[in-house]
């Protein structure tokens, strides 16, 4: 279990400061950008209550939601770019 919250709190790291960062660039975008949030922040509250499996799951939908938003065009944040999908 040790192994698995370790590549969580990594994961998290690393996605922390785009979810920090999300702009919405259009109307469509604020609800894009508003789910992801929520799920990025269930994610650190599953982290916290020691429910990893569910962080995790949460953390994928938040990243799913953003990176859709940025191949739409809707939103932006820093370090993620639409050419790189």
């Amino acid at each position: 279990m040790d192994e698995l919250r370790e590549k969580l709190e990594r994961y998290i790291a690393n996605a922390r400061p785009a979810f920090a960062g999300i702009e919405a660039i259009s109307d469509g975008g604020v609800k894009v950008k508003d789910t992801a949030e929520c799920y990025f922040s269930d994610a650190l509250h599953f982290m916290e209550e020691g429910e990893l499996v569910n962080a995790f799951a949460a953390l994928e939908y938040a990243e799913g939601w953003l990176d859709s938003g940025i191949v739409l065009g809707v939103v932006k944040a820093p370090g993620k770019n639409p050419g790189d999908y």
